[in-house]
Protein backbone atom coordinates (compact mmCIF):
# COMPACT_ATOMS: atom_id res chain seq x y z
CA UNK A 1 0.00 0.00 0.00
CA UNK A 2 1.44 3.98 -0.95
CA UNK A 3 1.66 5.74 1.41
CA UNK A 4 -0.96 8.36 0.57
CA UNK A 5 -2.98 5.39 0.69
CA UNK A 6 -2.15 4.24 3.96
CA UNK A 7 -2.62 7.63 5.00
CA UNK A 8 -6.03 8.28 3.54
CA UNK A 9 -7.11 5.00 5.40
CA UNK A 10 -6.19 6.41 8.74
CA UNK A 11 -8.02 9.27 8.78
CA UNK A 12 -11.20 7.57 7.19
CA UNK A 13 -10.81 5.15 10.17
CA UNK A 14 -10.39 8.12 12.70
CA UNK A 15 -13.21 9.34 10.90
CA UNK A 16 -15.84 6.94 11.45
CA UNK A 17 -14.83 6.23 15.00
CA UNK A 18 -14.95 9.99 16.05
CA UNK A 19 -18.22 10.39 14.23
CA UNK A 20 -19.56 7.09 15.47
CA UNK A 21 -18.25 8.26 19.10
CA UNK A 22 -19.30 11.60 19.45
CA UNK A 23 -23.08 12.60 19.95
CA UNK A 24 -24.75 14.95 18.12
CA UNK A 25 -25.36 17.99 20.28
CA UNK A 26 -29.03 17.71 20.94
CA UNK A 27 -29.99 14.32 19.62
CA UNK A 28 -29.57 11.45 22.32
CA UNK A 29 -27.73 8.10 21.02
CA UNK A 30 -30.18 5.21 20.43
CA UNK A 31 -27.89 3.38 23.19
CA UNK A 32 -27.64 5.03 25.92
CA UNK A 33 -24.58 5.20 27.94
CA UNK A 34 -24.03 3.87 31.49
CA UNK A 35 -21.49 4.06 33.76
CA UNK A 36 -21.55 1.85 37.22
CA UNK A 37 -19.19 1.93 40.04
CA UNK A 38 -18.95 -0.54 43.35
CA UNK A 39 -17.02 -0.14 46.09
CA UNK A 40 -14.80 -3.50 46.77
CA UNK A 41 -12.48 -3.50 49.79
CA UNK A 42 -9.91 -1.12 49.09
CA UNK A 43 -10.77 0.30 45.78
CA UNK A 44 -13.46 0.97 43.15
CA UNK A 45 -14.82 -1.30 40.22
CA UNK A 46 -16.85 0.89 37.86
CA UNK A 47 -17.85 0.09 33.88
CA UNK A 48 -18.84 1.98 31.48
CA UNK A 49 -21.06 0.64 28.53
CA UNK A 50 -23.68 1.23 26.05
CA UNK A 51 -27.37 -0.43 26.63
CA UNK A 52 -29.37 -1.17 23.80
CA UNK A 53 -32.47 -2.21 23.54
CA UNK A 54 -34.33 -5.57 22.51
CA UNK A 55 -36.82 -3.90 20.24
CA UNK A 56 -39.09 -7.13 19.66
CA UNK A 57 -35.67 -8.81 17.67
CA UNK A 58 -33.69 -11.95 18.73
CA UNK A 59 -30.70 -11.20 20.30
CA UNK A 60 -28.56 -14.21 21.15
CA UNK A 61 -27.75 -16.36 18.15
CA UNK A 62 -28.82 -13.29 16.00
CA UNK A 63 -28.48 -9.85 16.40
CA UNK A 64 -25.59 -11.18 18.40
CA UNK A 65 -24.05 -14.51 16.61
CA UNK A 66 -22.70 -17.19 18.35
CA UNK A 67 -18.90 -17.71 18.39
CA UNK A 68 -17.98 -14.37 18.00
CA UNK A 69 -16.90 -11.30 19.78
CA UNK A 70 -18.98 -8.79 21.01
CA UNK A 71 -18.27 -5.41 22.30
CA UNK A 72 -21.05 -6.08 25.23
CA UNK A 73 -23.45 -3.84 24.58
CA UNK A 74 -23.45 -1.22 21.68
CA UNK A 75 -20.96 1.80 20.59
CA UNK A 76 -17.98 1.88 22.01
CA UNK A 77 -16.70 -1.24 23.42
CA UNK A 78 -17.24 -1.79 27.22
CA UNK A 79 -14.48 -1.02 29.64
CA UNK A 80 -13.88 -2.06 33.33
CA UNK A 81 -12.10 0.07 35.51
CA UNK A 82 -10.01 -1.78 38.76
CA UNK A 83 -8.50 1.37 40.56
CA UNK A 84 -6.79 -1.75 43.03
CA UNK A 85 -5.48 -5.25 41.97
CA UNK A 86 -8.46 -7.71 41.86
CA UNK A 87 -9.28 -11.37 41.36
CA UNK A 88 -11.36 -13.10 38.45
CA UNK A 89 -11.25 -16.68 37.84
CA UNK A 90 -8.41 -17.39 40.11
CA UNK A 91 -6.48 -15.04 38.30
CA UNK A 92 -4.49 -11.69 39.52
CA UNK A 93 -5.80 -8.31 38.04
CA UNK A 94 -3.39 -5.64 38.24
CA UNK A 95 -5.69 -2.71 38.74
CA UNK A 96 -6.24 -0.40 35.83
CA UNK A 97 -8.61 -0.03 32.76
CA UNK A 98 -9.11 -2.83 30.37
CA UNK A 99 -12.11 -3.82 26.84
CA UNK A 100 -14.70 -6.14 28.75
CA UNK A 101 -15.60 -8.22 25.53
CA UNK A 102 -17.66 -11.65 25.42
CA UNK A 103 -17.97 -14.51 23.08
CA UNK A 104 -21.57 -15.80 23.69
CA UNK A 105 -22.59 -19.29 23.17
CA UNK A 106 -25.91 -21.26 23.88
CA UNK A 107 -24.41 -22.99 26.82
CA UNK A 108 -21.34 -21.46 27.57
CA UNK A 109 -19.71 -17.49 27.12
CA UNK A 110 -16.09 -16.55 27.08
CA UNK A 111 -15.67 -13.32 29.23
CA UNK A 112 -12.40 -11.53 27.69
CA UNK A 113 -10.89 -8.64 29.75
CA UNK A 114 -8.61 -6.93 26.57
CA UNK A 115 -6.06 -4.44 27.66
CA UNK A 116 -6.66 -2.07 24.63
CA UNK A 117 -9.37 0.41 25.78
CA UNK A 118 -11.36 2.71 23.96
CA UNK A 119 -12.13 0.74 21.24
CA UNK A 120 -14.91 1.11 18.51
CA UNK A 121 -17.02 -1.89 18.61
CA UNK A 122 -14.70 -5.45 18.12
CA UNK A 123 -13.80 -4.60 14.64
CA UNK A 124 -10.37 -3.64 15.75
CA UNK A 125 -10.23 -6.08 18.11
CA UNK A 126 -6.90 -8.42 18.74
CA UNK A 127 -6.81 -11.59 20.98
CA UNK A 128 -3.04 -11.32 21.53
CA UNK A 129 -3.85 -8.02 23.67
CA UNK A 130 -6.30 -10.38 25.78
CA UNK A 131 -4.81 -10.19 29.75
CA UNK A 132 -7.98 -12.83 30.62
CA UNK A 133 -10.51 -15.53 29.14
CA UNK A 134 -12.32 -17.69 31.24
CA UNK A 135 -15.69 -19.66 30.55
CA UNK A 136 -18.99 -18.65 32.73
CA UNK A 137 -22.62 -20.68 31.93
CA UNK A 138 -25.52 -18.22 31.19
CA UNK A 139 -28.40 -18.33 33.10
CA UNK A 140 -31.99 -18.58 30.82
CA UNK A 141 -34.23 -15.97 33.22
CA UNK A 142 -37.96 -16.10 32.47
CA UNK A 143 -38.56 -12.16 32.58
CA UNK A 144 -37.31 -10.86 29.75
CA UNK A 145 -34.67 -7.58 29.95
CA UNK A 146 -35.62 -5.21 27.46
CA UNK A 147 -32.40 -3.34 27.88
CA UNK A 148 -29.04 -4.08 27.96
CA UNK A 149 -28.10 -3.94 31.80
CA UNK A 150 -25.02 -4.87 33.41
CA UNK A 151 -25.22 -4.44 37.71
CA UNK A 152 -23.22 -5.20 40.84
CA UNK A 153 -24.88 -7.43 43.21
CA UNK A 154 -23.66 -9.63 46.09
CA UNK A 155 -21.18 -7.37 47.40
CA UNK A 156 -19.38 -7.40 50.12
CA UNK A 157 -15.93 -6.14 51.46
CA UNK A 158 -14.19 -9.21 49.78
CA UNK A 159 -15.91 -9.71 46.52
CA UNK A 160 -18.82 -8.83 44.35
CA UNK A 161 -20.65 -10.63 41.17
CA UNK A 162 -20.98 -8.44 37.98
CA UNK A 163 -23.83 -9.79 35.84
CA UNK A 164 -24.53 -8.93 32.34
CA UNK A 165 -28.57 -8.96 31.99
CA UNK A 166 -30.29 -8.90 28.48
CA UNK A 167 -33.25 -10.32 26.68
CA UNK A 168 -33.73 -13.72 28.66
CA UNK A 169 -29.85 -14.48 29.58
CA UNK A 170 -27.44 -13.54 32.92
CA UNK A 171 -24.24 -14.38 32.63
CA UNK A 172 -22.43 -13.46 36.22
CA UNK A 173 -18.34 -13.25 36.61
CA UNK A 174 -17.06 -13.17 40.09
CA UNK A 175 -14.77 -9.81 41.39
CA UNK A 176 -13.00 -10.62 44.33
CA UNK A 177 -10.26 -9.13 46.42
CA UNK A 178 -7.72 -9.42 49.09
CA UNK A 179 -7.08 -6.21 50.83
CA UNK A 180 -7.48 -8.01 54.40
CA UNK A 181 -3.58 -7.55 55.04
CA UNK A 182 -3.99 -4.34 54.02
CA UNK A 183 -7.41 -3.15 56.03
CA UNK A 184 -5.72 -4.83 58.96
CA UNK A 185 -2.36 -2.95 58.95
CA UNK A 186 -4.48 -0.29 58.67
CA UNK A 187 -6.86 -0.97 61.54
CA UNK A 188 -3.86 -1.01 63.50
CA UNK A 189 -2.14 1.94 63.24
CA UNK A 190 -5.82 3.93 63.56
CA UNK A 191 -6.78 2.31 66.80
CA UNK A 192 -2.90 2.90 68.32
CA UNK A 193 -3.70 6.27 67.70
CA UNK A 194 -4.24 8.67 70.86
CA UNK A 195 -7.96 10.18 70.28
CA UNK A 196 -9.44 7.92 68.31
CA UNK A 197 -12.81 8.91 66.69
CA UNK A 198 -16.01 7.84 66.52
CA UNK A 199 -16.15 7.00 63.14
CA UNK A 200 -12.65 4.63 63.05
CA UNK A 201 -13.98 3.01 66.45
CA UNK A 202 -17.21 2.10 64.67
CA UNK A 203 -15.86 1.15 61.75
CA UNK A 204 -12.76 -0.60 62.66
CA UNK A 205 -14.75 -2.72 64.90
CA UNK A 206 -17.34 -3.24 62.54
CA UNK A 207 -14.69 -4.83 60.40
CA UNK A 208 -13.47 -7.23 63.01
CA UNK A 209 -17.28 -8.50 63.57
CA UNK A 210 -17.97 -8.93 59.82
CA UNK A 211 -14.74 -10.83 59.17
CA UNK A 212 -14.61 -12.82 62.48
CA UNK A 213 -11.83 -11.46 63.68
CA UNK A 214 -10.13 -11.45 67.19
CA UNK A 215 -12.86 -11.21 69.51
CA UNK A 216 -10.92 -10.57 72.63
CA UNK A 217 -9.23 -7.43 70.93
CA UNK A 218 -12.53 -6.40 69.62
CA UNK A 219 -14.11 -6.11 72.99
CA UNK A 220 -11.05 -3.94 74.37
CA UNK A 221 -11.68 -1.86 71.54
CA UNK A 222 -14.89 -1.54 72.45
CA UNK A 223 -14.54 -1.28 76.35
CA UNK A 224 -12.70 2.19 74.93
CA UNK A 225 -14.87 3.42 73.12
CA UNK A 226 -17.47 2.88 75.68
CA UNK A 227 -15.52 5.55 77.84
CA UNK A 228 -14.78 8.05 75.42
CA UNK A 229 -18.44 8.17 73.65
CA UNK A 230 -20.86 6.69 76.63
CA UNK A 231 -23.91 8.06 74.59
CA UNK A 232 -23.43 5.09 71.74
CA UNK A 233 -25.60 2.70 71.69
CA UNK A 234 -24.01 0.80 68.79
CA UNK A 235 -21.16 -0.37 70.81
CA UNK A 236 -23.41 -2.08 73.28
CA UNK A 237 -24.98 -3.38 69.96
CA UNK A 238 -21.28 -5.38 68.55
CA UNK A 239 -20.45 -6.10 72.38
CA UNK A 240 -23.37 -8.04 72.90
CA UNK A 241 -22.92 -9.36 68.82
CA UNK A 242 -18.97 -10.36 70.15
CA UNK A 243 -20.46 -11.92 73.07
CA UNK A 244 -22.88 -13.93 71.91
CA UNK A 245 -20.33 -15.23 69.07
CA UNK A 246 -18.16 -15.97 72.01
CA UNK A 247 -20.68 -18.32 73.67
CA UNK A 248 -21.52 -15.71 76.91
CA UNK A 249 -25.43 -15.47 76.55
CA UNK A 250 -25.51 -13.67 79.78
CA UNK A 251 -23.14 -10.58 79.26
CA UNK A 252 -24.76 -10.55 75.30
CA UNK A 253 -28.02 -9.73 76.59
CA UNK A 254 -26.72 -7.31 79.39
CA UNK A 255 -25.05 -5.70 77.17
CA UNK A 256 -27.74 -5.40 74.38
CA UNK A 257 -30.31 -4.51 77.54
CA UNK A 258 -27.70 -1.36 78.06
CA UNK A 259 -27.80 -0.53 74.42
CA UNK A 260 -31.76 -0.19 74.71
CA UNK A 261 -31.55 1.99 77.65
CA UNK A 262 -28.78 4.30 76.36
CA UNK A 263 -30.41 3.89 72.65
CA UNK A 264 -33.43 5.18 74.36
CA UNK A 265 -32.15 7.90 75.97
CA UNK A 266 -30.56 9.07 73.32
CA UNK A 267 -33.80 8.71 71.00
CA UNK A 268 -31.82 6.84 68.60
CA UNK A 269 -34.45 4.68 66.77
CA UNK A 270 -32.23 2.84 64.86
CA UNK A 271 -29.48 1.39 67.76
CA UNK A 272 -32.77 0.67 69.87
CA UNK A 273 -34.35 -1.52 66.92
CA UNK A 274 -30.61 -3.28 66.77
CA UNK A 275 -30.42 -3.87 70.51
CA UNK A 276 -33.79 -4.90 70.58
CA UNK A 277 -32.85 -7.22 67.79
CA UNK A 278 -29.62 -8.44 69.24
CA UNK A 279 -31.58 -8.99 73.02
CA UNK A 280 -34.24 -11.49 71.06
CA UNK A 281 -31.00 -13.37 69.54
CA UNK A 282 -29.19 -13.70 72.94
CA UNK A 283 -31.83 -14.74 74.89
CA UNK A 284 -32.78 -18.01 71.89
Amino acid sequence: MKMKQMILVVLLIAGISYQSKAQVPGVPNASSTQTIIQELGLGKVSVTYSRPNVKARKIFGELVPYGQVWRTGANAATSIDFSENVIINGKDIPAGKYALFCIPEENEWTIILNKQVDQWGAYTYDQHNDFLRFQVKPERVPEEQETFTVLFTDATTKSVNLTLSWERSNVTMHIATNDDAKIMANIEKLMAGKDIDNLVYFNCIQYYYVNSKDIEKALKWIAKAEKDYPAKGSYRLYKSRFLLRKGDKAGAIAAAEEGIRISKSADDGEYLALNQEALELAKK
